[in-house]
C-alpha cells in the first residue's frame, strides 16, 4: 500500500472513521450477466488490485502488502438481488446505506457489487461498494469506463476464460530514494540561489503547517455527535445550470457546489437557533494525473474554515473562490505522500480526533459526459456516497451527461433531522442556480 491508501485503512480502526465508498448506477433495464460478468473479469484484469486482499506485515509500521487472492470469486463479488418491498427508489437508498454500514470482510478483495431489480418500469440499480484503499473517485470513474460502451450492443463479448496476466503492480517511489534524490537537488540551489532557497524553505514550511494544522473542535454548534449510524439522500438538477451559475459568477462548478452547501447549512442552522460564522470544510483535491496506474488513491485532504455568514449567493461564490484557489495553491500539496507518512507514524485515536471535528466533507467527481452502457443497459443516472470521514457528512457531486447527481452520506446523530438538512440544502442549490439566464431549466429534485 502506498502511504495515502493507508491512511484510509489505518482509519478502520475506528468504525466511525471507516473508508467505505457506495455507489448507485441506476440503469434503464437489466443488464444481461453474461456480459456484466466478462466486463467485470476484464476489469479485474485491468486492474489486479480489484482480485488482491491486504495482508499486515510483520513489523506494524510497515504498509500492508497487496496479495493476490488464490480463493479469488467473482460470484461472491458480483451478486443478484431485488429491491425490498414495497420497493421503489428509497428501497434502493435503504440498501445501499446498509451496504454501506458493514464493514468488509477483510479476508477477500474489498469490493462489491449487487445488481438490484424491482425498480418502476423495469429499471435496475447497481450498488458499488469499494473501500477507498483500492481507489478514490476519479480512479472509480476511470475503471467504469473500462467495464461501459458507448452503444447499447456494445463491443464483442469478451472471453471471460481468458488467460489473466500475473499479478504485477506499478513500482512506486521508493521514498528513500526520492527524499535522497530531491535533498540533492535542493543543496545544488541551495548553493546558487541561498536567499530564494531561504524564502521557499519558509514557505513550505507554513504550508505543511496549515496543511496538518489540527481542529480540536467543531465549528458547527449543533452538528456536533457522532456515530456509526448512515443516512443517504440525493440532489438533482442539470449540469447546464450549474455551468451557467459558474459561467455567471466567472467562478468554478466547484465553487458554486460549495457555495449551495455552505447556503444550505446556514438555513439548517438557523432552523436551530444558532448560525456560526464559519464551517470546516474538507475537500480532497485530485492529484492523478495521466501517467497514473488505474486504482489506488491518487487525492490530497485540504481541511480548512468557509464563511456561512454572507447570505448573498454571488458574493458567497466569489468569496469561496478565494479559499479555495489559496488552498489549492498551497506548496506542501506535492509533498501529500509524505505528509501522509508522517501522519500515520501519529496513533489512530489523534488522526481520528482530527477528522471527527470537520463539520463537513465535499467532494467532485467528474463522470462521463456522454451516455453510457452497461452489459446492454443504458445508465441514466449515477450517484456516489463517499465516507463521512469523521465529519457530520459528505456531500459529492458527480457530473454524468446532462445530470449533476449529488449523493450526501450522513451521519444520522450528528444530523438527525435528515429531512431539514436535504430541504435546507436543495434551496442552497436554488438559490445559486437563480444566477442563470432565467429561461434555462434549474429544476432541482431531492430525496431520501
Amino acid at each position: 500500500m502506498t502511504q495515502t491508501d493507508l491512511m484510509s485503512w489505518r482509519m478502520e480502526a475506528d468504525p466511525v472513521l471507516r473508508s467505505t465508498i457506495v455507489s448507485i448506477i441506476v440503469l434503464d433495464r437489466l443488464p444481461d450477466h453474461e456480459r456484466l460478468t466478462a466486463a467485470m473479469n476484464h476489469a479485474i484484469d485491468v486492474v489486479p488490485l480489484f482480485r488482491c486482499k491486504a495482508v499486515a506485515r510483520q513489523f506494524p509500521w510497515k504498509p500492508p502488502l497487496w496479495v493476490d487472492d488464490m480463493d479469488f470469486d467473482l460470484s461472491w463479488h458480483l451478486r443478484r438481488s431485488s429491491v425490498p418491498p414495497p420497493g421503489g427508489w428509497k428501497g434502493v437508498l435503504d440498501f445501499a446505506r446498509m451496504s454501506g454500514m458493514a464493514a468488509f470482510d477483510k479476508d477477500r478483495p474489498l469490493w462489491e457489487l449487487t445488481v438490484l431489480d424491482g425498480l418502476d418500469d423495469g429499471a435496475t440499480a447497481l450498488v458499488v461498494k469499494v473501500h477507498h484503499s483500492l481507489t478514490d473517485g476519479v480512479g472509480g470513474m476511470q475503471l467504469t469506463r473500462e467495464i461501459t460502451d458507448d452503444t447499447r450492443t456494445g463491443a464483442p463479448t469478451r472471453d471471460s476464460d481468458e488467460r489473466r496476466p500475473p499479478v504485477v503492480f506499478p513500482t512506486h517511489e521508493n521514498p528513500r530514494a526520492a527524499m535522497t534524490e530531491a535533498m540533492a537537488r535542493s543543496a545544488a540551489h541551495a548553493v546558487r540561489h541561498p536567499v530564494a532557497t531561504m524564502r521557499d524553505v519558509a514557505r513550505i514550511l507554513g504550508s505543511t503547517a496549515r496543511m496538518t494544522r489540527p481542529a480540536t473542535t467543531t465549528m458547527s454548534p449543533v452538528m456536533t455527535a457522532r456515530s456509526t449510524c448512515r443516512g443517504f439522500g440525493v440532489i438533482e438538477f442539470p449540469v447546464a445550470a450549474l455551468a451557467a451559475a459558474a459561467a455567471g459568477t466567472q467562478c468554478s462548478m466547484n465553487d458554486v457546489f460549495l457555495a449551495a452547501l455552505l447556503l444550505g447549512m446556514a438555513d439548517y442552522h438557523r432552523g436551530r437557533g444558532d448560525v456560526p460564522t464559519q464551517l470546516r470544510v474538507t475537500l480532497p483535491i485530485s492529484l492523478r494525473d495521466s501517467s497514473d496506474p488505474l486504482g489506488g488513491n491518487r487525492i490530497t485532504l485540504a481541511r480548512f474554515a468557509l464563511p456561512v455568514d454572507i447570505a448573498d449567493p454571488e458574493k458567497l461564490i466569489r468569496r469561496v473562490h478565494i479559499i479555495v484557489d489559496r488552498w489549492r495553491s498551497e506548496p506542501a500539496i506535492p509533498l501529500s505522500p509524505y505528509l501522509a507518512r508522517m501522519l500515520n507514524l501519529l496513533p489512530v485515536a489523534v488522526t481520528g480526533d482530527m477528522l471527527k471535528h470537520m463539520d463537513f466533507v465535499a467532494s467532485n467527481v467528474v463522470g462521463s459526459s456522454t451516455p453510457l452502457y452497461l452489459a446492454g443497459a443504458r445508465i441514466t443516472r449515477q450517484f456516489a456516497f463517499s465516507p463521512t470521514l469523521g465529519s457530520a457528512f459528505n456531500a459529492t457531486l458527480m457530473s454524468y451527461a446532462s445530470r449533476v447527481c449529488i449523493g450526501i452520506n450522513f451521519d444520522v446523530r450528528a444530523v438527525p433531522d435528515q429531512p431539514a438538512l436535504m430541504t435546507a440544502v436543495a434551496e442552497g442549490f436554488r438559490a445559486v442556480l437563480a444566477l442563470g439566464p432565467r429561461h434555462a431549466d434549474a429544476t432541482v429534485t431531492m430525496s431520501g
